[in-house]
This record gives C-alpha cells, sequence and structure tokens, in this order.
C-alpha cells in the first residue's frame, strides 16, 4: 500500500489516467484527476469516477490547478512540454507514469517489449505462446488492459507480458522488467522529441535497471550501449547473432527450430518477430518444441498487413497500422506485385524522401491523404501521385488506378490523429470503404 494516506493527482483521463486513477484510489490514496479536454464524452467519465470518490477537474480549471500534491501520475500520451504539466513541475512534484505505478504494484515478474515496429505483433504472439505452453500470462501495456489494470491480476499469474512505448519509458524510476526486448529502431514520434538520440534515449532506458540477473534480448541490427543484463540476440540478416534465418527456416545456435512456412506470418518483419518470442520463451525456460507447436495458429493483428478483399483481380491490404516509414517499408517489400499505395497521414516532423527509392521501384502510383500528402507528393516526384481530401475519396482513386494484378495497399507511413482518433479507426473506415467498391464495368 505505498499510497495509502497520500494525496495524488493523475494527469489526463485517458484509459491509462482512469486505471491508475482507480488504482491509486484503491491502495487508500485521495486522488484528483486533472485533464485539459471538456466534452460530454469526458463529464460522463469524469462522473464515473467522482461516484467512486475521485475529485476530476476538467478544462482549464485543471491546467491552472493549485494543489500541491504528494505525487503525480503522467498518462503517457500526454506531452511534458502542455500547460496541465508544466502546472505540476512547477510545484516539485514527484513525476511517475502509469507505468512505473502499476509495476510497483504487480506480483509477478514483467516481460517488457519495445520497438518502433513489430511491439503489438510480437506482444500478442508472445501472450498466446506463452498461454498455450501452460505459462499464467495476459498482455497488457499499450496493449490491451491498461497496466493499472491488469496488475490487479497479478497475483494470479506467471508473468506479466508488456508492450511499452517510448513515452511510458519516459516516466520510470524502478521498472525492472526481467526480460527486456528490443525490437528495432526508426524515425518516429519526432514531433515528440527533438531528434532521434532524444527517442532512442527514451526507448533504451527499458534497460536502465536491469541487474546481471536479467535477460535482454536485442535486434543483433542495433548498436546498443553495454548493457547490465545477459544479452540474446536475434537477426533476420546476419548469422551473427543467437537467433538466425536460414532460408524459411528460425534457428537457434545452428539448430533448426521454426520453419516460418508452418505459421501464418509472412515476411523478414514477422520472422523477427517470431525470433524475438522463441527468445522470451527460452529465456522464460520454455521448451523450443512447445513453442513451435504453439505459433503455428497465431494470426497477426488487424491492420497489419491484412487482407481485405480482392476486386477485379486487385488485392486490397489495410496496413493501417504502419504509423513510420520502416512500418511502410517493410509493408512495400512484402508485396509481390506492382502496388497502389494510399499513404499519408499526421505530420510528426519526418520526411518521406528516404522511402523515395523504394517507393519509385514498386509503387505504380500513389495517392495521397491528410496533413503530409503535399509535402510527400514533393518527396516522391517520379511517382504519379494523386491527392485526396478524404479517406473515401482515396479508396474511389486507388480503385480506378487498380488493375488486374495490382496490390492497393493501405499503409499511411504515419499516425492517424489527423483524421481519426487512432490507427484502428482509421483502418476500419479504409475496409468499410473498399467493401463497398462495385466492380467495373
Amino acid at each position: 500500500m505505498i499510497y495509502s494516506g497520500k494525496n495524488a493527482v493523475v494527469l489526463g483521463l485517458g484509459h491509462s489516467g482512469e486505471a491508475a486513477a482507480l488504482l491509486l484510489c484503491e491502495e487508500g490514496a485521495g486522488v484528483t484527476v486533472c485533464e485539459s479536454g471538456d466534452s460530454p464524452a469526458l463529464r460522463e467519465k469524469a462522473a464515473g469516477l467522482e461516484a467512486r470518490g475521485i475529485r476530476v477537474l476538467l478544462g482549464p480549471a485543471a491546467d491552472s490547478d493549485p494543489t500541491v500534491y504528494d505525487v503525480a501520475v503522467l498518462s503517457p500520451g500526454i506531452d511534458p512540454a502542455v500547460p496541465l504539466v508544466q502546472n505540476v513541475l512547477g510545484k516539485n512534484i514527484p513525476v511517475i507514469g502509469e507505468l512505473e505505478l502499476a509495476f510497483e504494484e504487480c506480483s509477478c515478474p514483467a516481460v517488457a517489449i519495445t520497438g518502433t515496429n513489430g511491439k503489438t505483433t510480437t506482444t500478442e504472439l508472445t501472450t498466446e505462446m506463452l498461454k498455450a505452453c501452460g505459462v499464467r500470462t495476459m498482455a497488457s501495456g499499450n496493449i490491451g488492459l491498461p497496466f493499472a489494470t491488469a496488475t490487479r491480476l497479478s497475483h494470479e499469474l506467471d508473468v506479466m507480458v508488456l508492450e511499452v512505448s517510448s513515452f511510458q519509458l519516459e516516466t520510470i524510476r524502478s521498472f525492472r522488467p526481467q526480460v527486456a526486448v528490443w525490437l528495432n529502431l526508426s524515425p518516429n514520434h519526432l514531433d515528440r522529441y527533438p531528434g532521434m538520440n532524444e527517442y532512442r534515449d527514451a526507448k533504451l532506458r527499458i534497460f536502465e535497471n536491469q541487474a546481471a540477473s536479467d535477460i535482454a534480448i536485442v535486434n543483433a541490427a542495433s548498436e546498443l550501449p553495454p548493457l547490465a543484463a545477459r544479452r540474446i540476440t536475434f537477426s533476420a540478416h546476419t548469422r551473427d547473432a543467437d537467433f538466425t534465418l536460414d532460408g524459411s527456416w528460425i534457428c537457434f545456435g545452428g539448430q533448426k527450430i521454426l520453419d516460418q512456412n508452418a505459421t501464418r506470418l509472412r515476411g523478414i518483419h514477422n520472422a523477427e518477430n517470431l525470433m524475438a518470442a522463441l527468445a522470451i520463451g527460452h529465456a522464460l525456460d520454455v521448451e523450443f518444441d512447445l513453442m513451435a507447436g504453439a505459433v503455428t495458429g497465431y494470426t497477426a493483428p488487424a491492420h497489419r498487413c491484412e487482407f481485405v478483399r480482392e476486386l477485379d483481380g486487385a488485392r486490397w491490404i489495410n496496413d493501417s497500422k504502419a504509423t513510420n516509414l520502416d512500418a511502410m517499408e517493410m509493408a512495400i517489400r512484402s508485396q509481390n506485385s506492382p502496388v497502389i499505395l494510399v499513404a499519408g497521414g499526421k505530420d510528426k516532423g519526418f520526411e518521406f524522401d528516404a522511402i523515395a527509392p523504394l517507393v519509385r521501384e514498386r509503387v505504380r502510383a500513389a495517392v495521397l491523404i491528410g496533413e503530409m500528402k503535399d509535402r510527400i507528393a514533393n518527396s516522391w516526384r517520379d511517382v504519379p501521385c494523386h491527392k485526396a481530401s478524404n479517406l473515401e475519396e482515396a479508396v474511389a482513386l486507388a480503385h480506378g488506378l487498380a488493375r488486374s494484378g495490382d496490390t492497393v495497399l493501405f499503409s499511411p507511413g504515419t499516425s492517424s490523429f489527423d483524421m481519426f482518433r487512432n490507427y484502428g479507426e482509421r483502418g476500419n473506415l479504409f475496409k468499410t470503404h473498399a467493401n463497398e467498391l462495385q466492380p467495373k464495368l
């Protein structure tokens, strides 16, 4: 009962903020939630919390709350530079994140998975694989239930599997996963961070509190500083790693342990996701034969190179989860036919120049949407680019451009927040519009 009798403030009333407020309340803390927004949905949520004895401030009152609290819990989606957070920092109130709060109350060891791409697939894959092998676990963090909700069940688990973002890692103090996983790093969130070094430093905090008895599972292609934990490495591009790829076979120490063709996951990026999951199981002393049998029935999550339909001989693929260039590159490379690419969205502070050579090679035409459409068109001058004012128009344009044998790939390469609530809403709308299309006459 670390926070019993403490006066705590939670900054933000999203899923993580609400979960943190309820956990603190159950621990016996006096809880206030401060949320800069004010809407009917937020007021409804606030009323539910107030019925539990939690004070809620919305709108300008939250940004200027004069109270000095014992501790502040920052929701991961909130930029520390906004007035809501600066008001708290100006009072020298200790600030932690929901990840730290939940970890302090967690009764079982944690596996934490970070990386620019592949976190959700690897977290889900690992969780389902471990369950099938008899390990009591669940997925939470940046996926599924907020960690502050899931931690209440931790006394019933052998291990908690966490998808962890750079935002969540910014505010840790004692967070120490028994197994920490580094999948990859590529430009992302540069609207939040001054540059790649700051983004990388935030993610590196996943290893910060590990000791020699812990395990760090890392992509062999990543140049990382010295780590206290024991390393297990993986790579689909080199033989100089513990887990490697030989044709379609994933190997450990040179021994074949899983044929990727026996799974439902395709592509080099998924080979590395499989390697990471197998490495986690290995770190937890699960036998390879059990794991290989468990992963064969796993299907990747929605919105990640998800087949939608075939129309007039063209395949339609929803890759709305591609919120950065590295994910877009993987999606394009995984296609074996000419691509009509639907891309664009929120301006996250990076350019699309780096991927232009691949687009020129593989993409027959691009349909662009969102804040970035003009800048992307400028970067891809050698590719026919068409601009759309919304996703429905983009789908219609792509349909007009597609020929039999093409793939229409919706892989935005950036976030959805300029037009949608999240990538899931964006992907579902793409699927709806695609499924409404009629065959060409």
